[in-house]
Order: C-alpha cells, then sequence, then structure tokens
C-alpha cells in the first residue's frame, strides 16, 4: 500500500458543509484547470462535487476529451486505484492525475496474484503478437 499522510485535523473536524465550502472555493479558484470525475459507487457526499459520474471507462475516457478541449491540470479522480491509472494514461504528460485516498484499492483488481498476470499477459501476447 502507498503511503499517505493523515489528513489535518481542520478537515478531520470539519463539517459537511464547510468541506463544501472549501471544495467549491478551490474550483473557483482553480476554473477549467480542475476537472472531478466521481465514479457511480461513490457516496452522494462525494458525487454531488464530481463534474462527471460514470463507470470506470467512461470516466477515463471523459478526462482524456476534457484535458483535449480545455486547459486541464489536475483530474481528481474518486474512485480506486486502476481507474486514476488508466485516466493517467489516457490524459496528457502535464495533466496531474490525483486519487484523494491512495488507500482505495479494488477487491477485483487485487484478486489476481502477480504470477497469474503472468501468465494472462503471455496468453494475450501469443494470441496478439508482441
Amino acid at each position: 500500500m502507498l503511503w499517505q499522510p493523515s489528513l489535518p485535523d481542520t478537515y478531520l473536524k470539519a463539517t459537511p458543509d464547510d468541506l463544501a465550502t472549501r471544495i467549491r472555493a478551490r474550483r473557483e479558484e482553480l476554473g477549467d484547470r480542475l476537472v472531478i470525475l466521481g465514479h457511480h459507487y461513490q457516496t452522494d457526499e462525494v458525487i454531488r462535487h464530481a463534474d462527471f459520474t460514470g463507470d470506470s471507462l467512461k470516466l477515463s475516457r471523459i478526462a482524456a476529451r476534457v484535458a483535449e478541449e480545455r486547459p486541464v491540470e489536475f483530474v481528481v479522480f474518486c474512485g480506486v486505484h486502476f481507474m486514476a491509472e488508466s485516466a493517467d494514461m489516457l490524459t496528457p504528460e502535464h495533466v496531474a492525475v490525483i486519487l484523494p485516498d491512495l488507500s482505495a484499492g479494488c477487491s477485483m483488481a487485487d484478486m489476481a496474484s502477480y504470477d497469474d498476470t503472468l501468465d494472462a499477459w503471455e496468453a494475450m501476447r501469443r494470441v496478439l503478437g508482441p
């Protein structure tokens, strides 16, 4: 698991309304440079701040499209690791894709062992070529 510093007490003690006010202020400050993506499994408290909602593939594609259409610098992906990684692969190098909770994992994505994953890649390589 990746290390992530604890949130400051000001955030931990803030009310949902205080947090919403802070989020709105940051959105206003960053304008078109910020895009927030919310996976449809997220809670309503998270989704209400999202510019776009949907499944992981849809959101990654949206991140790529929006980064072509406007001067996006930051994509906040409210989801799990593989979702943010997909968005990061599809967006230009200068776009920072941010996963708010580095411990957010996907039980399905974590099911495959390393050896099983290597075997699957090798099988695909045999079928699809190098």
